[in-house]
């Protein structure tokens, strides 16, 4: 009997996803993490409608931001040539004038692109996450884009891969908008496939390019009954990293689930012998990654429902409901340093909530970094992500209802305008120990009002009353 293939993830916010640190912050006597950043970039598909969070936050048209960016002091930053925007008719009508100003601006003001090339996307129309030339059409755009910057030397080419497979594959929210396991398998495959053939192209280029590979690392947990699933999901989150490591072998724990629901053995194979570890394992981390699962329905809202064909449940967000602490930022960054022992960065931090929590959000993360290298881990940066905010991550980005999360600076205004965690980077940036009052006191995720609806569950599955 195979494990199910997971559940309904439910519409929780991006900005929502979180967590939980029990080390000391503000260690000292280590060399912090570089600092790093991103621009909220996505450009996701929806039935024929294209969402672009480069054309809703200005940034399209705004070169001004780098200048704004670069004042932080930070090193590298996480910056879109995404192939549905600068190639959407194809490689002849590309329109690198947008890249070529952009790359030629982050040059003059010494801040490292770390570039991407697709961004929860699934192509120009020409193409989908389905199509078998899928692999080869994008790494043909990546070779064009790697000769005409022959200088780019880091590349996240494919964002999240198995995030984007498991919205687009399995929930259904995301073009192609399929609904089984073999599609999420499928897409997820093609994706990771894309990406060797793409960093094959680019290293013909550039032999020193590196990949910077990330993924939504989160983990999950469940009642008694639901141990088995809860297991199976901490297993397949692994996936995008073991895949491109060629680790999935037939020894490997998802081999045979992969083989059972159609995958072929030639397609696994392809991966063990063409292999492309990540030079560096990038976790992007929210407050609604780590999930619980639940079996008694009653206590939570219809849209958390989902099921396996074997037992429905509620997948719900485990800071809201679980009375132990979670993983948090440095326990999954332990968790996959021991299992790969290769160079990580924190690729993505952000939270929508208060200016206070966001500053302490950030901090935690830089501090989790910071302790694990002292252990002597290899960790190379922590990624203020949403520079420009982001918009309608509450519904994973699949209606546009003007739902606005601000970042480090704020665009509400139609101008960027800088907010509490720009005078926090600037200062990290600069070397300044930061001054906020409201880093001596914890987030909410770390308070009983995380709890909702009067109950929190403990590791037994007994519900306790707040």
């Amino acid at each position: 009997m195979f494990p199910a293939f997971g559940s309904k993830f439910g519409f929780a916010s991006k900005s929502e996803k979180r967590y939980f640190l029990d080390t000391p912050l503000n260690v000292s006597g280590i060399q912090p993490p570089e600092l790093w950043a991103g621009v909220e970039c996505t450009i996701n598909r929806v039935g024929d409608e294209y969402f672009d969070q480069l054309e809703r936050n200005g940034h399209k048209h705004r070169l001004s931001d780098l200048t704004l960016f670069a004042q932080l002091g930070i090193k590298a930053l996480r910056y879109p040539l995404l192939w549905e925007q600068l190639a959407p008719d194809g490689l002849l009508d590309a329109a690198w004038d947008w890249a070529d100003q952009r790359l030629a601006c982050l040059q003059e003001l010494g801040i490292r692109p770390i570039v991407g090339l697709l961004h929860h996307g699934s192509g120009p129309r020409s193409t989908n996450l389905l199509d078998p030339d899928f692999a080869p059409k994008f790494a043909s755009y990546a070779q064009a884009v790697a000769s005409r910057y022959p200088w780019l030397d880091s590349y996240i080419p494919v964002n999240e891969p198995l995030t984007t497979a498991r919205f687009s594959g399995l929930y259904g929210h995301w073009y192609p908008h399929a609904h089984d396991p073999l599609s999420f398998a499928t897409m997820l495959l093609n994706q990771l496939r894309a990406v060797m053939l793409a960093m094959r192209a680019i290293r013909e280029i550039n032999p020193a390019a590196q990949l910077i590979q990330n993924d939504d690392l989160g983990k999950t947990y469940s009642t008694p009954l639901l141990a088995y699933q809860a297991d199976f999901e901490n297993e397949r989150r692994w996936l995008t990293f073991d895949l491109l490591a060629g680790k999935v072998n037939r020894q490997h724990s998802m081999w045979h689930y992969l083989r059972y629901i159609g995958i072929t053995e030639r397609d696994l194979e392809w991966f063990l012998e063409n292999n492309c570890p990540p030079d560096i394992i990038g976790i992007n981390h929210y407050i609604t990654s780590e999930r619980f699962l639940d079996e008694r329905l009653e206590h939570y809202p219809a849209h958390t429902y989902g099921g396996n064909g074997r037992h429905t449940y509620a997948d719900t967000e485990a800071v809201r409901v679980r009375a132990e602490d979670l993983s948090g930022p440095y326990g999954l960054l332990q968790e996959t340093w021991q299992r790969y022992k290769l160079p990580l960065a924190f690729t993505e931090v952000h939270q929508g909530s208060s200016s206070d929590d966001q500053l302490r959000w950030f901090m935690e993360f830089r501090e989790a970094a910071q302790t694990l290298n002292q252990t002597g881990a290899d960790v190379r940066g922590v990624t203020a992500w949403s520079l420009l905010g982001s918009y309608d991550w509450d519904s994973l980005v699949t209606r546009q209802a003007g739902h606005y999360e601000s970042g480090v600076f704020d665009v509400s205004s139609g101008s960027p305008q800088p907010t509490a965690l720009a005078k926090l980077l600037t200062e990290l940036g600069t070397g300044q120990q930061p001054n906020f009052s409201a880093l001596q006191t914890q987030g909410w995720w770390h308070k009983p009002i995380r709890w909702k609806d009067g109950f929190a569950v403990a590791s037994s599955g007994e519900i306790i009353t707040i």
